[in-house]
């Protein structure tokens, strides 16, 4: 999900660092500290003050069976009125109404901040401050042949920054659309936005991403009349813009020309266009999914309705640490409830490296993660306390304690365990943390709960799609056993769809999951026919993932409609499924799954974890550098028996084990062209760019 490599280069808990924390504590000290723990246990558990989270009876507020126009296996939450929610207050509509809110709530507070460098603190503007800049930005635009209708698309191409903000709300109070562009779409995907929107007026954050527009203006491959430059543009970029006759002008000076031209807001109506957000697929190019001010109002409501009044309840006084990209919905959609509440939003400097910098120095409430740093932190503490034996039965002692208070509904940081074990992981995520929420892929049971433990917050799943605006649904408090993806969303119904190829039947509470409501979008732009295989005449949104409903009315994703593949004796195959479940693997950072069906077993091509792949076979008493253990036989072997002992230990049948595998250095990446702008796996190209070693690798089995 981020124009960085899924945080790989973040410097968050690693194990590295979790262990020279660890290891500046004498060895008797620990001995005397594994005795106090070990003593005190009973005592912790007996008189810990902590409150049991008002919402631990929410858990009962998971999906119902509801009567639908005659459809059969509809399911709603139960905090669903007559119909789904479109707004938190009848007063708020669009996005625009958003910010007006924020502005009464934040009474004067800080509402954007940002780091002029790494060793200074936060610098902020008020609520005031950004709508009177948005104001002037808004009435540059105009002047510079802009037009206050919901047909005005504007581009962004920049990372998260103060300037991302203020012309997203002048779009918001000017009634124009955004549009966001991120590198990770690549150059073709970005000829195809800009000439599918007919993108005019774009606002980027350097140099480089100018010259890449202008470059594409000289070439013939789009038009474009007006670059607005955050930064000061280079001679390279002044000459180009000469060479295309194209205006650049630099972000103050559009202000500086609104505030001389200034012209009164022209609010959009709900109905009206917010943005167009391009979604890459595993193929092709990028779809240009529309979504409303309704769109977003309604989302905003259906989500946090389940929680502003407990988990999720936020004020004035939250502080939010926007580092995942806002060209994405789900970091829109986490800044948005942030604005209404007139809370503050602190934007990271840009590089991953500082991001552990930022946090520090912000100390964030609200922290949205993708599950991908989620999963390598996780992987990160067990791997550096993996060679002590006094240092994993503390982690495992203290995971225990605290994963049965989870149990008793109770979520705090007041144990002794986090006193000793897990205090150095919040500190590092600023120590003040509420309110974390992780969406976009699946994070399995024992990771979230691990999460929740160690961090001693309510961490909250999100499960959607940009054509659902963001969530379709979240969990809530005490639902720490599930592993589900929660209750449906206030202000959408969810109903599961036959999927006779793969056996998976709604009478049987199992099938395609599919949600409407005034969350999901319009359609994809100018591509009616892949709206229509998207949402169906009804307006339910189909979205190609199979869930199924657990007792306790919360939904759990189990599979992918697509991506599946029969093997020679007739057995569906689900990859994503079983990679998902082979990386949670020490030793691997990434799988790819294949198989034909003229073939009777699966093979994989894997790649190491690179932090912790050697130390690993150092401990199955293998040696050697990190290219040096892809190359061997032995390792070959070892890790394929860890695969498949892996694969059984989490239910999977033995055709969906792997016969041979290859190991490869080299990641997949977005800069590769094997992952996607949001990092899933692009199968086609996968399977290209390593045909030889498959091939090889099935020549051997026959």
């Amino acid at each position: 999900l981020l124009y960085f490599e899924t945080m790989s280069e973040i410097k968050q808990p690693s194990g590295g660092q979790y262990v020279e924390y660890m290891d500046q504590i004498p060895m008797q000290a620990w001995i005397g500290i594994g005795a106090v723990a070990i003593a005190t246990v009973v005592w912790m558990m007996k008189e810990n003050k902590s409150e049991e989270t008002d919402c631990k009876v929410k858990v009962d507020h998971q999906a119902k069976q509801i009567e639908y126009e005659g459809e059969e296996f509809v399911h709603a939450s139960p905090l669903m009125k007559d119909k789904c929610i479109e707004s938190l207050n009848r007063e708020v509509n669009t996005l625009h109404d958003v910010f007006l809110h924020g502005l009464k709530q934040s009474e004067g507070g800080p509402c954007v901040g940002w780091r002029p460098g790494p060793d200074q603190p936060y610098k902020w503007l008020t609520y005031q401050q950004v709508l009177t800049r948005a104001q002037h930005f808004g009435s540059g635009l105009v002047h510079e042949g802009a037009k206050t209708q919901p047909e005005q698309f504007i581009g962004i191409f920049s990372q998260n920054r103060v300037e991302w903000k203020i012309t997203e709300q002048a779009c918001n109070s000017f009634s124009m659309v955004v549009v966001p562009l991120y590198d990770t779409l690549g150059p073709q995907s970005i000829k195809h936005i800009m000439t599918q929107c007919d993108l005019k007026i774009v606002v980027v954050d350097n140099n480089g991403k100018a010259k890449s527009l202008l470059s594409g203006v000289k070439e013939g491959q789009f038009t474009a009349t007006l670059i607005i430059m955050m930064s000061q543009p280079n001679e390279e970029v002044t000459n180009l813009a000469k060479e295309t006759d194209t205006k650049v002008m630099t972000f103050e000076q559009v202000e500086e020309v609104g505030k001389n031209n200034l012209k009164e807001f022209v609010p959009p109506k709900p109905e009206d266009l917010h943005t167009i957000c391009y979604t890459s697929g595993t193929t092709g190019l990028p779809k240009g999914v529309m979504l409303t001010h309704g769109n977003l109002i309604a989302n905003q409501a259906g989500v946090f309705a389940i929680g502003q009044d407990s988990f999720l309840k936020m004020n004035n006084k939250d502080v939010h640490i926007s580092y995942l990209p806002l060209a994405h919905v789900f970091e829109r959609l986490v800044a948005q409830q942030m604005y209404y509440c007139g809370a503050s939003v602190g934007f990271f400097q840009g590089d991953v490296k500082l991001l552990l910098s930022d946090v520090s120095a912000l100390k964030p409430t609200v922290f949205p993660m993708v599950p991908r740093l989620i999963n390598r932190i996780y992987d990160k503490i067990w791997a550096g306390v993996s060679q002590s034996f006094i240092k994993k039965f503390l982690l495992e002692r203290a995971l225990k304690s605290k994963l049965a208070l989870l149990k008793k509904g109770i979520v705090t940081r007041d144990t002794i365990w986090d006193k000793i074990v897990f205090g150095k992981v919040q500190n590092m995520m600023g120590g003040r943390g509420r309110i974390f929420i992780t969406g976009a892929a699946p994070v399995s049971l024992e990771v979230i709960n691990f999460m929740r433990a160690a961090l001693g917050v309510n961490f909250t799943e999100g499960y959607g799609q940009t054509e659902a605006t963001a969530a379709i649904s979240i969990t809530i408090p005490g639902d720490f056993e599930s592993g589900s993806v929660g209750t449906p969303a206030v202000c959408n119904m969810i109903k599961l769809v036959d999927v006779p190829e793969k056996d998976y039947y709604a009478k049987e509470g199992k099938g395609e999951v599919c949600a409407k409501g005034p969350n999901i979008f319009v359609g994809y732009y100018k591509d009616p026919d892949k709206t229509k295989e998207t949402l169906d005449e009804d307006g339910w949104l189909h979205t190609g993932d199979v869930g199924m409903w657990l007792p306790n009315g919360s939904l759990k994703i189990i599979d992918r409609k697509k991506n599946i593949f029969k093997l020679a004796q007739g057995e569906y195959i689900a990859p994503e499924k079983i990679e998902g479940i082979f990386t949670q693997s020490p030793a691997i950072a990434q799988v790819f799954m294949h198989g034909e069906s003229l073939k009777a077993s699966l093979v994989a091509v894997v790649i190491p974890d690179s932090e912790s792949f050697v130390t690993w076979c150092n401990g199955k008493g293998v040696s050697g550098g990190y290219e040096e253990l892809c190359n061997n036989t032995d390792v070959k072997k070892l890790v394929l028996e860890d695969m498949c002992a892996l694969g059984r230990k989490r239910g999977l049948k033995s055709f969906e084990l792997p016969k041979k595998i290859h190991l490869s250095p080299e990641l997949f990446s977005v800069e590769n062209e094997l992952l996607t702008p949001t990092f899933k796996s692009r199968r086609p190209q996968l399977l290209h760019r390593y045909k030889a070693e498959i091939d090889e690798m099935y020549k051997d089995l026959d």
